[in-house]
């Protein structure tokens, strides 16, 4: 495969899974709104050094419920979504600044954030790109920030879900992932919380940048 054809390849997986939530905002809207993501804030706020507020980012922020969320506990929360309407969505819903930038075309500033908030985003990023993707999350961290996130697990499998891309790592592959991009793991589990394991098809894990 050329250059040429690899590019068209990501542009595709990044134009179709992001159509797909364009054209379904308001019905995942619906159905995502009243999810308790308590615990996955928690395990990020917890491990922020410093005192409050905070700044945090929301990668892949959705209409935005957790941005509400973040503001409603006193922290300065930032959205960013490569979703147009999720982008407008979370604007007018949480009254933040939301960024509307392509997970594989970011312009982030440096050391703007205390923390990132990468709840069931990152694994739309192609395997190929997440070590790109990662270094560019650990410029934005100040030093000692934070990123946590949490991902449906798999065997280190890719591709289509309908019309939604993802990338599907077990715990092994995602530290290797990470840890290459200059975090060191504060904590990992699994979710649901309470549930066997095979019950529980989301991987959760905190980092530090060093």
């Amino acid at each position: 495969m050329t250059a040429s054809d690899e590019d068209n390849r990501l542009r595709q997986i990044s134009g179709v899974t992001l159509n797909h939530y364009n054209q379904s905002a308001e019905s995942f809207w619906q159905g995502t709104r009243d999810h308790d993501v308590s615990q996955n804030i928690a395990a990020l706020l917890t491990h922020i050094e410093g005192e409050a507020p905070f700044t945090i980012l929301d990668f892949g922020c959705g209409p935005g419920r957790d941005l509400k969320r973040f503001t409603e506990a006193g922290h300065i929360a930032v959205g960013l979504d490569g979703a147009e309407r999720f982008a407008q969505m979370a604007r007018a819903y949480s009254g933040c600044e939301v960024l509307h930038q392509d997970f594989l075309a970011l312009d982030l500033p440096a050391a703007r954030f205390d923390g990132v908030f990468a709840n069931a985003s990152l694994f739309h990023v192609p395997t190929q790109e997440l070590p790109r993707v990662l270094r560019q999350l650990h410029v934005c961290l100040k030093p000692g920030g934070v990123l946590f996130s949490s991902n449906p697990r798999g065997r280190n499998e890719e591709g289509w879900s309908g019309d939604r891309y993802g990338a599907y790592h077990d715990l092994d592959a995602w530290r290797a992932f990470v840890s290459a991009a200059g975090f060191v793991e504060v904590d990992h589990y699994y979710r649901p919380p309470g549930l066997p394991r095979e019950q529980q098809p989301w991987l959760a894990s905190v980092w530090r940048s060093r």
